[in-house]
């Protein structure tokens, strides 16, 4: 078996887990991406602990896992030892296709609109301003120009190729266009995003909202899209293999 020892930071669901994969250090001595194996791990195991991360809109749904001397057999190792950052790239490059968030995006232009249908605005309503309609404009191209790209890479996977670092930039840009889509939900619904509702954001309360419903999950919708240009690996790393891998930096 292994001993294993070390700290997981932002293990989504891990508190609902089963089961969790990890990649391990197991030769000290070679190169950073070298001497690392993959392993699951079963969450049931003596010595593995987990605290919640509370994000900044009140929902639980990461955590830090802890593993002090976890013993795991050597017939959880997935494929060959020292060999587990092959299976790491395969698995975030996947990722990152997820990540880009098109249907969510798709979804969140949907809703922007309709929040503009029924925001008053100078007499109207917010949908009746040109300068924020354009910005919905704006984002909605990017949002498709997002999907033609990754449908391409999709197409690409379906004839059996791979996602290369154009899973990056679909990261990349999934991510701004989440955040945008975010920042734009609060600036239209004005004041209204600032009062703090969390009985509302859960569905366990009978109060009446402060303000219209499409404005309780606004501030923490944005504060926890600030969360996207990190995961999955930070928009700096994902800049940096465009221009390793594309670009020959």
């Amino acid at each position: 078996h292994y001993i294993v020892n070390g700290q997981k930071t932002w293990t989504s669901f891990a508190h609902w887990g089963d089961w969790i994969f990890c990649l391990v250090r197991t030769n000290p001595d070679a190169k950073p991406q070298e001497g690392i194996s993959f392993l699951l791990i079963d969450m049931k195991t003596p010595g593995v602990t987990v605290r919640p991360i509370i994000m900044t809109d009140g929902a639980h749904h990461v955590n830090d896992v802890f593993l002090d001397n976890v013993k795991v057999p050597v017939e959880n190792l997935i494929g060959k030892e020292n060999e587990g950052w092959t299976c790491a790239k395969f698995l975030l490059a996947n990722e990152r296709l997820g990540i880009a968030e098109v249907p969510a995006s798709k979804r969140g232009v949907s809703v922007l609109r309709q929040i503009a249908r029924s925001e008053p605005f100078d007499g109207g309503t917010l949908a009746d301003d040109p300068a924020f309609t354009q910005q919905i404009a704006d984002i909605d191209l990017q949002v498709q120009a997002l999907e033609m790209s990754e449908l391409r890479v999709l197409s690409t996977m379906a004839l059996g190729g791979a996602p290369g670092p154009e899973a990056s930039t679909l990261k990349v840009r999934g991510s701004e266009i989440q955040q945008r889509l975010a920042e734009l939900t609060m600036e239209a619904v004005g004041e209204y995003a600032q009062p703090y509702q969390p009985g509302m954001l859960f569905h366990d309360t009978n109060e009446t909202p402060i303000g219209p419903d499409h404005a309780v999950p606004a501030a923490p919708r944005y504060f926890n899209m600030r969360k996207t240009s990190i995961y999955g690996g930070s928009t700096e790393i994902q800049k940096n293999i465009v221009s390793k891998m594309v670009l020959g930096l």
